[in-house]
């Protein structure tokens, strides 16, 4: 059978943290009720699977994988991968900052999930940790401003930072900050009466100057100051404020990425960005949210060597922006075409989901000829080949295909 490209529709993931305007005018959805949109996902990920127009109706992703997966996957993707799509696109908008969180390697993933399910925990028990058998290495464009942490800070960056905060200097003095690991095990294990006592200082003075319009982004403070006032519950503050202190502080430009290998620390504070995964859900939470910590084993899977944060500008080989990253599940790319411009879309060694950013995109494959316009999406399953055209305005796609086949 020759394959040809399909639409896509993604699904909405309505997290308290989403901005109400980004993702609800990229796909020309109502919001009258003022909901949050945090994501929008395009893949088979069975938490919110994507529908594909095949005969004339809408059919679930994975259910078409799972029916042909030699059409959809190819045979190299599915030796590696198995009969599931090896990676998830997403949109995210960031209105209110994430939990700090980690991801295991594929070893741990595989091992943790079979561990959880001898112990009999639900797949969506707010306690699991491992909710699939894979791992989750992640890399992200911005497309407006965007601020994250990533990665400890170097030992005597850590120092100064703690040494000219009120609680944290004497707080300090008191850790093993010798041994980074050692003190990141101590603040995640401290009883919470401690937490809020070393760290009403630093919000009694943070609040003020937060409120006062004081405090800027490219500082730590006003990032501590804004989980204080997100983040305390029942006049208990959230741990996760001494990670503000720890991890780097990175602002990205629109068009400007970046990786998260498995066990890197990190948290989204602020922004829109364009994100591409391994197929997975598993996540290590470490403060500034409500949410499941378990320390144990964030600890047996945080990477505690000093980071210096890394951003990656696209390369351009065939007329795509490509992202490079070191994993073999994805690649992201981009494709900007100008007016009438076009490109050819070689047959792949693997499946790839494209998204219709800005624009407007005439695709034309061995079916016939679609248009798809500013926020609509497809897949062009293993094998398929086809040309892009812009429209008269020109044409920006944000595109996942398997790595190394761009």
């Amino acid at each position: 059978m020759t394959a040809v490209v399909h639409r896509l529709h993604g699904e909405a993931q309505h997290y308290a943290w989403g901005g109400y305007e980004f993702i609800p005018d990229l796909m020309h959805l109502d919001n009258a009720a003022h909901q949050p949109f945090a994501e929008w996902w395009m893949g088979d990920h069975p938490l919110a699977p994507s529908f594909v127009w095949v005969g004339g109706q809408w059919e679930e992703l994975g259910e078409l994988i799972r029916r042909d997966p030699q059409y959809w996957l190819g045979p190299d993707a599915v030796a590696q991968f198995g009969e599931r799509l090896p990676f998830l696109l997403k949109i995210l908008d960031v209105r209110s900052m994430l939990s700090i969180q980690a991801h295991p390697t594929k070893a741990a993933a595989e091992a943790g999930f079979v561990r959880e399910n001898a112990l009999g925990i639900p797949l969506d028990a707010p306690h699991r940790t491992y909710r699939d058998d894979n791992h989750k290495p992640e890399i992200m464009a911005a497309l407006t401003p965007f601020w994250l942490l990533h990665g400890f800070r170097r030992p005597a960056d850590i120092a100064v930072l703690w040494a000219e905060r009120p609680g944290l200097s004497e707080l300090y003095a008191q850790l093993p900050h010798h041994d980074l690991k050692a003190m990141y095990k101590a603040l995640m294990e401290m009883p919470q009466e401690e937490v809020d006592r070393w760290l009403k200082p630093l919000a009694q003075q943070l609040l003020p100057d937060l409120q006062a319009h004081r405090l800027y982004k490219d500082e730590p403070d006003y990032w501590a100051a804004l989980a204080f006032e997100t983040y305390t519950r029942d006049g208990h503050l959230d741990r996760g404020v001494f990670s503000v202190y720890l991890l780097n502080l990175v602002r990205l430009n629109p068009g400007e990425a970046i990786f998260q290998a498995a066990g890197v620390p990190h948290a989204y504070l602020e922004g829109v960005n364009v994100e591409l995964m391994a197929n997975s859900d598993n996540v290590f939470r470490g403060g500034l949210t409500p949410k499941h910590i378990d320390v144990g084993e964030l600890m047996a899977n945080l990477s505690f060597d000093p980071v210096q944060p890394f951003i990656i500008q696209a390369s351009s080989p065939k007329g795509l922006e490509v992202f490079p990253a070191p994993i073999t599940d994805f690649e992201l790319c981009r494709l900007a075409l100008a007016p009438g411009q076009s490109y050819e879309w070689h047959p792949r060694r693997g499946p790839a989901i494209g998204l219709v950013l800005e624009g407007e995109l005439t695709l034309s494959d061995a079916a016939g000829e679609g248009v798809f316009h500013r926020g609509e999406s497809f897949i062009a399953p293993h094998k398929a080949a086809f040309t892009c055209q812009a429209g008269p305005d020109g044409v920006e796609v944000w595109a996942a295909p398997r790595r190394g086949v761009c």
